[in-house]
């Protein structure tokens, strides 16, 4: 219990002083009654004025008592207010550090994903950066970037060549089919042909 030279409440110092008084009247009190062997006038007198006293401290203490505990109540209010506001406090920094260890873990995770670009056949930088020397003072990530876009070009540019050739293959093996077709036709008009001349072979075999 604190000593009351740490005391700083006006109200708890004041009825301190008031116990003290009414301690000391009623010990004083008693210690007439004790001592003394027949109850005289005097100390009658005495023993009433006293009496008189405590009562009066008893009456000022009674407002002091009251004020005190209304000021107890409001510490515990106060405190359990404030009580709930460090819960708070503490389950949203429980939650800040569920929130930072998973913030952590996907970090993690994305540090260490086996992206497909890694997997890429780019150009080697050295070569990349002899072909645009302006990219010389780019970082690791904006150099990766523009490899990734230069290499995405290249391959828009064979993919549009090839796309060309395929259709120019096309285009060449519809030529082919036709020509098979004409070449087919052609064959069955000779073969009439040669068919429609077989009774003037026959008309020039007799002749000679």
């Amino acid at each position: 219990m604190p000593g009351r030279s740490q005391i700083t409440d006006a109200t708890l110092m004041a009825l301190y002083e008031h116990t003290d008084k009414l301690k000391d009247e009623a010990f004083t009190l008693l210690h007439l009654m004790e001592t003394s062997d027949a109850l005289t006038p005097d100390l009658e007198t005495d023993a009433s004025l006293r009496l008189k006293q405590i009562q009066v401290e008893l009456m000022k203490m009674r407002p002091l008592h009251r004020d005190m505990m209304e000021a107890v109540r409001k510490t515990k209010e106060e405190t359990a207010k404030a009580r709930d506001e460090v819960d708070g406090l503490h389950l949203q920094k429980q939650n800040l550090e569920y929130e930072q260890n998973h913030l952590k873990t996907e970090i993690a995770a994305c540090e260490n994903f086996d992206h497909k670009y890694q997997h890429l056949d780019l150009i080697p930088v050295e070569e990349y950066l002899a072909q645009y020397p302006e990219h010389a003072e780019l970082d690791p990530h904006e150099l990766m970037i523009a490899r990734i876009n230069d290499e995405h070009q290249h391959r828009q540019a064979l993919e549009e060549q090839r796309q060309g050739l395929l259709k120019r293959k096309q285009a060449l093996i519809a030529d082919n089919n036709r020509r098979k077709d004409d070449l087919a036709n052609l064959d069955k008009s000779v073969e009439k042909f040669l068919e429609g001349a077989e009774p003037i072979k026959k008309i020039f075999h007799k002749a000679y």
